[in-house]
């Protein structure tokens, strides 16, 4: 799946049921369902997930907390577009170009 294709499945009613706990809590945020899309995020000790769990804190703009999560994520703080970062770490996640 490509980025672009990951857009196109947010039409659905939920994210395919073999995404990966951080592909999932991306989804959910650009659903707008923040709630669930952190609740994934929180639950999963990985690398990726903390890099989701950063953005989410700084989409809400508690850039606090986001700091935390992009160091545990190894990661810099982005200072872009949020949509930006959304489109990168969804790529990333994917393994794909962004399209």
């Amino acid at each position: 799946m490509n980025v672009a294709e990951f857009k196109a499945s947010l039409s659905g009613a939920a994210p395919a049921p073999q995404s990966p706990a951080p592909l999932a809590a991306l989804w959910w945020a650009a659903k707008g369902d923040w709630d669930q899309a952190h609740r994934i995020a929180q639950d999963d000790s990985s690398t990726e997930a903390a890099w989701v769990h950063a953005y989410l804190h700084r989409a809400e703009g508690d850039l606090g907390n986001a700091g935390y999560w992009y160091r545990r994520a190894s990661k810099p703080v982005a200072d872009g577009p949020v949509e930006a970062e959304w489109e990168q770490i969804a790529s990333t996640l994917l393994g794909s170009p962004r399209t």
